[in-house]
């Protein structure tokens, strides 16, 4: 009766394989260009295709819209009042 090679051996087989495989740079770039198709299959990125681009306000200040000017306005504060405190 002939004996099955241990799981060890196909492993190591298979390792070795990869690693001559790999061995050469157009196969890494190959390889490298499969996995990226792959990885953007799975999860987008999100730069590609957002949903929230372009953003319409911003950069246009709205002299009505109370709650992003004192938004904005709390923010310049903290800036100058953490400068003013590194400078005492």
């Amino acid at each position: 009766m002939k004996r099955a090679l241990p799981l060890s051996s196909m492993i190591m087989a298979g390792i070795g394989a990869a690693a001559m495989w790999f061995s050469s740079k157009p196969n890494r770039i190959k390889a490298g260009s499969i996995f990226r198709k792959w990885k953007h299959k799975i999860k987008p990125s999100p730069f590609h295709k957002s949903k929230n681009l372009p953003i319409k306000k911003g950069g246009i200040p709205n002299p009505h819209d109370l709650e992003d000017n004192n938004m904005v306005s709390e923010g310049a504060l903290y800036s100058v009042k953490f400068y003013n405190e590194k400078m005492q």
